[in-house]
């Protein structure tokens, strides 16, 4: 069975090296030396002043929207087309998801008709880069600077993306990226708050002030959501969770960043032999210019998107319907459910195919000359 992704790990000689340490100071947890060795390597890779560590990638996606203090019943607005991760984040931080339709050429959130959605109730945009494609940056900059909006990215496919000469983690006020398993980055479960503008002045322009304990750093906030809000053995100052990435996984992350230019080029290397090989009626999402991808996902647009699922299970293969369906088809969803024509389309038509650093060429022809009958 060939899986529609397969984990990276690193040599398992390295793995046991990088935690060797663990057995003497038995660390392996609250914020241990491997965390913050892991939180600086990633502050040095990302090109971003401030990283905050959290165990799961929908746990830093809560963090950040709790940390913002956004008042209860308030609206964000964001896209019908991602994972549940991304609407269930804002339904149980108590905010109500407003969704706008996507564009057609690469998936992401169509920023004009976010910003018709704006309304007095709107108290953050939240627009994801879908499978790594980068939102209109520019354009989400500039709606959220003139209506005072926080910005805050679903970037949980976009670790190693460039835009422009730079990272896409660097984009916005925030952005939340995952390092689950299934990504072309991984601690195995893990995510990360990336601050693209340091702690101290993360947002201050009267949406989201930070007032549960008068002025604070971002990251204090932060951590207070992923820790129980605990900021010493006596003291508590809000209902924070749990959240917090072990050591085990800050290992897991050191080793695999050490060899993420090898991973990336040989996901580029699969890329390039499915756009060689796929038949001329599959049809790509076009990312716009200036990206650099980092080749997590291989969608595609087929007119007879469930039969081809079907026929390549039958041959082996395990492709997925990603991302189906809407997120406003789910239940928690339909009673905010609204018109978004090009997103469903995108539901109806994109199938995932399988990608990974070892997938092996013969495999990959194999796949395209499946989706040739």
């Amino acid at each position: 069975m060939i899986n529609v992704t397969r984990t990276y790990l690193p040599p398992f000689e390295e793995f046991c090296e990088e935690i060797r340490s663990l057995w003497d100071s038995r660390i392996v947890t609250n914020m241990g030396p491997k965390h913050e060795a892991f939180r600086e390597a990633l502050e040095r890779f990302l090109e971003v002043p401030a990283v905050s560590l959290f165990a799961n990638g929908h746990l830093a996606l809560e963090g950040v929207i709790r940390a913002l203090n956004l008042p209860r019943g308030g609206e964000v607005i964001t896209t019908p087309f991602s994972f549940p991760s991304t609407v269930n984040a804002i339904l149980r931080c108590g905010l109500v998801p407003v969704f706008a339709d996507v564009l057609e050429a690469d998936g992401t959130l169509n920023p004009a008709l976010a910003e018709s959605l704006i309304t007095p109730r709107t108290v953050a945009i939240l627009p994801v880069h879908v499978y790594g494609n980068v939102c209109d940056a520019e354009a989400f900059a500039d709606i959220a600077s003139r209506h005072g909006l926080p910005l805050i990215y679903d970037a949980a496919h976009a670790f190693g993306v460039r835009y422009r000469g730079r990272s896409a983690l660097t984009l916005g006020d925030a952005s939340v990226v995952s390092f689950h398993a299934t990504k072309a980055f991984s601690t195995v479960e893990g995510g990360a708050v990336v601050l693209p503008h340091g702690e101290e002045n993360f947002f201050d322009n009267g949406v989201g002030v930070l007032v549960r304990e008068g002025r604070k750093s971002f990251s204090v906030a932060l951590d207070d959501e992923k820790n129980f809000g605990i900021r010493d053995y006596e003291i508590c100052v809000s209902a924070g969770g749990n959240a917090k990435m072990n050591e085990l996984q800050a290992a897991m992350g050191l080793c695999n960043l050490r060899h993420f230019g090898e991973v990336l080029a040989a996901r580029k290397a699969v890329y390039e032999l499915y756009r060689q090989s796929l038949p001329s009626s599959v049809r790509l999402l076009e990312p716009r210019e200036g990206i650099g991808p980092n080749y997590s996902y291989m969608p595609v647009l087929l007119e007879n998107r469930d039969e081809a699922h079907a026929l390549l299970l039958e041959n082996g293969i395990r492709a997925r319907k990603y991302f189906y369906p809407l997120l406003s088809d789910l239940p928690q969803c339909r009673e905010y459910a609204a018109s978004t024509p090009v997103a469903r389309c995108l539901c109806d038509h994109v199938l995932c195919l399988p990608i990974y650093p070892d997938l092996e060429p013969a495999d990959v022809e194999r796949i395209c000359t499946i989706l040739s009958y």
